[in-house]
């Protein structure tokens, strides 16, 4: 009987978008069969619909090939997950949010301000939660700096800085090649990639942003970089191909996982030889430097916020792993990724008086422990959130990450228009 009851109060999702970062979250809820029943998907490519159905472990499971067909269907579930490419997040946040979903909004809640601030506006309107999926306040990692932050071990804060190392990879694969590669056609880098990291300051400090600089531009993976007698497409015959660390035919060896995944269904199973046919025509078989994109390989933010606290934010391609320093008046906070890999810990915390502590974190499946780490403590923390008592903050809820984005898209205007950046202004003259 109790877990008849159990089962009978479980949250019902459903999924706009079955991509990778939907099935990771239906994959851990499907984990947790007495909170969680995966009622329904929505994908234009069936494969993907196909994997959420059989996470689902419903004979009952309904599959449509579009959001429009899914959202014409009137309300199915408790939950919707918006796991879409983000220029299609606004659109179908606010189809879900008239139907009388709560949301889990994969980041960012859009690809501009105005459209965020108008989420928010109709979350509120509607009454309803959006959770947004900042990972990294979930990650046992930075949940142990906010810790010791409460703790008032470093006393007050004085200044953050954060850097973000891309994985050059990664930008080719995602920023150069990929869906975030055109801002126009996504969002700013500092949006599309970084808005974790805007967040993350922002919630750290637990202050406002009050004023932002900000500095980047796209300077590597330009066509005048290329090497001489380069062709448009790595399958082409390109005469440096054996050493260029950007080589597309890496795809069908070292670099096959986890990134040819992320685009190409049959990643898995597919020969060298299918691999090698689909990159002749896909937009990742193209050359870095014949590519269309525009999103810088360089950035840093500069941020004023309130009570006199400062900080910066690096974005580099060419680095990987994320880093924090974060100096207060007892002491200061060092970590991240180098700190892992080469001392064996993640944080040192350095007093002004006394001896240093150093803290090693696990994540809670015994996973990662920063960005992927994260994913296990956001569903986690999925059931919990979206059953709080009406009108009870969430721990990534819209209220809090709206500002996170502003912080991005206010960088962003600072970069192009070389001015200082006052927020209150900015967040005035969108409304």
């Amino acid at each position: 009987m109790f877990s008849f009851l159990r089962m009978a109060n479980a949250l019902k999702l459903a999924c706009i978008g079955c991509g990778a970062r939907a099935q990771t979250y239906t994959s851990l809820a499907s984990q947790k069969p007495d909170r969680f029943q995966i009622v329904a998907g929505a994908d234009p490519v069936a494969e993907r619909v196909e994997k959420i159905r059989r996470l689902s472990g419903r004979a009952d499971f309904q599959s449509f090939a579009s959001a429009e067909a899914m959202l014409a269907a009137g309300k199915l579930a408790d939950v919707m997950i918006i796991a879409t490419q983000d220029n299609s997040h606004f659109e179908n946040c606010k189809g879900a949010l008239s139907l009388g979903y709560d949301v889990l909004l994969e980041k960012p809640i859009s690809t501009t301000a105005a459209q965020v601030l108008e989420i928010e506006r109709l979350a509120r309107q509607a009454n309803k939660r959006v959770m947004v999926c900042f990972v990294l306040r979930f990650a046992a990692f930075y949940r142990k700096v906010k810790e010791i932050i409460q703790s008032g071990a470093l006393g007050e804060i004085v200044s953050i800085q954060a850097n973000e190392g891309v994985n050059p990879w990664h930008q080719a694969h995602s920023f150069v090649r990929g869906h975030w590669s055109v801002v126009g056609k996504s969002s700013p880098m500092i949006i599309s990639k970084c808005c974790h990291d805007t967040d993350i300051v922002h919630w750290l400090v637990g202050r406002r942003c009050l004023r932002i600089a900000s500095f980047g531009s796209l300077e590597f993976f330009r066509a005048e970089r290329a090497p001489a007698g380069v062709p448009a497409r790595c399958t082409d015959g390109c005469p440096v191909g054996d050493t260029c660390a950007y080589n597309a035919l890496r795809y069908t060896t070292d670099m096959r996982f986890p990134w040819l995944t992320m685009v190409y269904d049959r990643a898995r199973e597919a020969s060298v030889e299918e691999i090698t046919a689909w990159l002749r025509t896909s937009p990742w078989g193209r050359c870095v430097y014949r590519c269309d994109n525009d999103a810088v390989d360089r950035q840093v933010l500069a941020m004023e916020f309130e009570g006199g606290i400062t900080g910066t934010f690096t974005m580099t391609a060419f680095a990987t792993g994320r880093h924090l320093e974060i100096c207060g008046t007892k002491g200061v906070l060092k970590g991240g990724e180098s700190y892992r890999q080469q001392f064996g810990t993640h944080l040192i915390l350095l007093p002004h008086e006394g001896e240093p502590v150093r803290y090693t974190v696990q994540a809670e499946d015994g996973g990662y422990e920063l960005h992927g780490g994260g994913d296990p403590g956001l569903v986690n923390a999925l059931y919990e959130e979206m059953t709080k008592p009406p009108g009870a903050p969430l721990e990534a809820g819209i209220e809090s990450t709206v500002h996170s984005h502003l912080i991005g898209f206010a960088a962003e205007e600072a970069r192009l228009t070389g001015r200082t950046v006052n927020l209150e202004e900015f967040q005035r003259a969108l409304a």
